[in-house]
């Protein structure tokens, strides 16, 4: 097959599969980026875990304070036994957050000390394109 036919073959596929679809849906990928943030939290990691997060999530809540807060909310839970992912979905806005993408998921849980909860995890997309969370709920 000479080079200009495999050029041609590439052009095609190219066009049929768009990148974005080669890239991964914003629901994959957002999905990836809050399951390495859980990781974080699974190890009791709060500093770094705040510092992987997204720079809204920084602007409303300082170090310390998640911390501190994780320290009281989701340390007495133990250790995860199980997380299954229920749901992600996409919204291109969220009520009292800026325009922006988001995904919000939804993950059932199981910790030692709270066998059924749920997580909500909401990573949004960044100005340099990576997914970073910006807000975490336990219910």
């Amino acid at each position: 097959m000479s080079s200009k036919s495999i050029f041609t073959c590439v052009i095609c596929l190219l066009a049929f599969f768009p990148t974005s679809s080669l890239a991964g849906s914003p629901e994959i990928n957002a999905t990836k980026a809050a399951e390495a943030w859980l990781a974080l939290v699974d190890m009791s990691q709060y500093g770094k875990s705040w510092e992987e997060a997204a720079v809204a999530f920084k602007k409303g809540v300082t170090i310390e304070h998640w911390s501190q807060t994780m320290l009281t909310g989701r340390g007495p839970l133990g250790k995860v036994l199980s997380r299954k992912l229920l749901s992600a979905q996409y919204h291109a806005s969220l009520p009292g957050a800026p325009d922006g993408e988001y995904v919000i998921i939804q993950f059932e849980t199981s910790f030692e000390n709270k066998k059924s909860s749920t997580e909500r995890v909401t990573p949004m997309k960044e100005k340099d394109g990576s997914w970073r969370v910006s807000g975490y709920y336990i219910y």
